[in-house]
């Protein structure tokens, strides 16, 4: 339990039973993971990016430019999905905006699936025991990519 709060959701034939995200509305705190570090824009879309993506529920990703959401994908059963249902809804949008992600990247699919997008910087926990194979694939791609340590993730 964190801070005494449990969330509790209903589920066929059970319960689910969760820590709220506490993660703060403030800046969130970050590190450079990638060769290219992000433009101060990029920062800024991020930054925004973060903050909407801890709405979104169940493998979230959301899409920003400009401080705009441009796409958004959720309740997945894989994040690739996910990445791919956002970057469809953004159409030719998604080229130079930037990507929040809930949770980490199990595989480098969803990084490769937003590079080809035009996705120029991605946001996300990191944590993956594969983050080196997402790394790679952001830099193959001269992505930008910062881990911030704590998840959104929530059902």
């Amino acid at each position: 339990m964190l801070n005494g709060h449990l969330e509790a959701r209903t589920v066929g034939g059970g319960l689910l039973l969760q820590t709220p995200d506490f993660v703060g509305d403030g800046e969130a705190e970050y590190r450079v993971v990638t060769e290219r570090e992000p433009t101060l824009e990029e920062i800024t879309d991020l930054m925004f990016a973060w903050k909407v993506v801890r709405c979104v529920k169940s493998n979230a990703i959301v899409l920003a430019h400009k401080l705009m959401v441009v796409g958004v994908g959720a309740g997945q059963m894989n994040r690739v999905t996910s990445v791919q249902l956002a970057v469809d809804k953004a159409g030719e949008r998604s080229r130079g905006a930037v990507l929040a992600s809930d949770a980490f990247f199990p595989f480098a699919d969803g990084v490769e699936c937003a590079a080809k997008a035009g996705i120029t910087a991605i946001i996300q926990p990191g944590g993956s025991l594969r983050d080196e194979e997402s790394i790679r694939m952001a830099n193959k791609h001269v992505m930008a990519m910062i881990f911030t340590g704590k998840r959104h993730f929530r059902h």
